[in-house]
């Protein structure tokens, strides 16, 4: 990467001509087509470290270093410059009495981003007053030696489920009762599968087995450090808003795929056809639409869903698109949306008390919002199929809408098929009871 040296040189060179007032810096960089960003951020030795790839794969982000952190998007929001974005995302149940060892929400302003949009690449730092030279320093420890990351060669010995089958069960047959006495009309219930693997995955190396895995996905991994590091896949977006056009969608009904091209079409048309998942998806939209009504000039809605097909799974979308009012932030987006009915349940709060109340783990990171904020352009896609690598630990989390028509049996097999997502890309030695059981 000899073009990203003399990019460097070129921004370091602007560095000490900026002026005090001077808040980002951009130069261009002339990289092969065939760059891949996931190794050259794997070779760099500052955290935090966010990766970023849009569903349509036409922008990719490397974020490295921090120049300033936020628990608090709206106060980032408004001091911003025009160019700078701010990365990160909101956790599910951060700072909670549920969860108080994960943050609410964390967000940063980089010291630096490689940027990628269709072919063009750009290298990118923003700067303060008092930062120009840790900005320097950053930059002096840029390597542009980049090593492959290695292919996974990690084997799954066993798992384990929070909560077991029977844990699901009576959490499914409590979710029901309740949604019969009318407490609430659908929630949102989660599994964590804790993996035992032979020898540690890389969160890179999860990351870009994914990338190449799973097409129509956001593609994600948020490290504060070296020894925590959120990684997913996620075919939903929370929310995309360009100045003040807004692009939202209800994701909720799922299915499997079959590798017999007439049964995954079977599979296909019962699920546009049948009444609990259409259900399911139309409480979804209505929550989203309710939910931005205040906060919009006009509002469409695709009239019926559509079919989104991922490599192991089939859900119905509708999508909506707005017009913003006028003085609408970012985050107030990001306050009226996350958590949607997709993954929380409908009234929100009764179906967040009943989660608290019987969920045997707290989410954290997964199910919350992940993705970038700017004065102009923000983008979020909601942290589902996702997973967190703690040192040698590895966690996967689903989760599945409770409707009436649901069962335990039917759901947990649900759980499975997306949890295959990333626990697909592993090998297995597991004992084959075990594996026809998860």
């Amino acid at each position: 990467m000899t073009a990203l040296q003399t990019a460097v040189e070129s921004l370091i060179e602007k560095i000490q001509q900026a002026t005090e007032t001077t808040q980002r810096l951009m130069v261009k960089l002339d990289l092969p087509a065939n760059t891949d960003l996931i190794d050259w951020m794997e070779s760099q030795p500052l955290f935090p470290k966010f990766y970023w790839q849009s569903r349509d794969s036409r922008e990719e982000v490397v974020a490295l270093g921090q120049i300033k952190t936020f628990t608090d998007p709206m106060a980032a929001e408004k001091v911003l410059s025009d160019e700078q974005r701010i990365w990160g995302g909101r956790s599910f149940d951060g700072r909670t009495s549920r969860n108080r060892r994960c943050l609410s929400s964390f967000f940063f302003l980089p010291l630096l981003e490689v940027i990628r949009i269709d072919g063009c690449w750009q290298l990118a730092v923003n700067l303060s007053a008092d930062d120009k030279e840790k900005v320097l320093q950053a930059l002096s420890q840029i390597t542009s030696t980049t090593s492959e990351v290695a292919e996974i060669k990690s084997k799954i010995l066993g798992r384990s489920y929070a909560p077991d089958f029977a844990g699901w069960s009576s959490m499914i047959s409590n979710a029901l009762d309740a949604i019969s006495q009318k407490v609430f009309e659908k929630v949102v219930l989660a599994r964590k599968t804790t993996l035992k693997l032979d020898v540690p995955v890389a969160p890179a190396q999860l990351l870009k087995a994914s990338r190449s895995s799973n097409m129509n996905s956001f593609h994600f991994m948020m490290a504060l450090d070296a020894k925590h590091c959120f990684v997913g896949s996620t075919p939903e977006r929370l929310f995309l808003r360009h100045e003040r056009d807004l692009l939202t969608e209800a994701l909720a009904g799922t299915i499997g795929r079959d590798d017999d091209p007439s049964e995954d079409n079977r599979l296909a048309q019962w699920l546009l056809d049948d009444n609990k998942n259409r259900y399911e998806n139309r409480l979804v939209v209505d929550d989203i639409v309710s939910r931005l009504v205040p906060r919009c000039e006009s509002m469409n809605v695709a009239q019926t869903p559509e079919l989104v097909r991922l490599r192991k799974v089939q859900h119905l979308k509708r999508s909506i698109d707005a017009q913003l009012n006028e003085q609408v932030y970012s985050a107030d987006l990001l306050d009226s949306l996350q958590p949607t009915a997709a993954i929380a349940g409908l009234p929100r709060d009764k179906a967040l008390d009943f989660i608290t109340e019987h969920e045997p783990f707290a989410r954290g990171w997964y199910s919350g919002a992940v993705g970038f904020l700017s004065r102009q352009r923000s983008e979020f896609c909601v942290a589902i199929r996702s997973a967190l690598i703690m040192g040698e630990e590895l966690h996967l989390f689903a989760g599945a809408g409770i409707v009436p028509g649901s069962t335990a049996d039917s759901e947990w097999k649900e759980l499975d098929r997306k949890t295959s997502t990333l626990c697909s890309l592993l090998g297995s030695e597991e004992p084959e009871l075990e594996r026809k059981t998860a």
